[in-house]
């Protein structure tokens, strides 16, 4: 029996080519790519940027890297920019925070890839629910979600 989510609804109505990966939740991005048998430079964290009152952005950070506010800032053309609590990311999403996607949002808002994800044959993303992940296609990707392809991110420093 395959539960279905909001995000796996909506990709079905795209009509792109994807998988389903279902995973016990992971404690780290690492451990989620382990799971899923990906790269972790292939494994997408949406995080949801607030830039004004009722307007956010979704930006697709890859794992081994870290969202820089500056490239942002700069990306958006705006001086501020902020993190939504979960209460806040769960209202203009309808999403619970770690398992936030684009893909049956409840408001389509714009979304930015992170350029160094492009050299995967295969993207994972959040599929609406703790441990739902939607593998497909870069191009595919960002072509169903309109998505700028731009460099946003640096390198996570190593762990001790």
């Amino acid at each position: 029996m395959t539960k279905t989510t909001r995000a796996t609804d909506a990709i079905d109505a795209i009509g792109i080519p994807y998988r389903v990966v279902r995973t016990e939740r992971a404690g780290s991005a690492a451990e989620s790519a382990a799971l899923q048998g990906v790269e972790l430079g292939a494994l997408l964290r949406t995080i949801v940027v607030r830039r004004g009152e009722d307007d956010y952005v979704f930006v697709l950070v890859p794992g081994g890297r870290r969202f820089d506010w500056p490239k942002v800032r700069a990306r958006l053309g705006v001086k501020r920019l902020s993190l939504p609590d979960a209460d806040e990311a769960r209202e203009v999403t309808g999403y619970e925070r770690g398992a936030i996607t684009p893909f049956g949002a409840t408001r389509a808002w714009p979304v930015i890839v992170d350029a160094s994800a492009m050299g995967h044959d295969t993207m994972a993303i959040g599929g609406g629910a703790h441990g739902v992940n939607l593998h497909l296609a870069p191009a595919d990707l960002v072509s169903a979600l309109g998505a700028q392809v731009v460099d946003v991110t640096v390198p996570e420093p190593p762990t001790a």
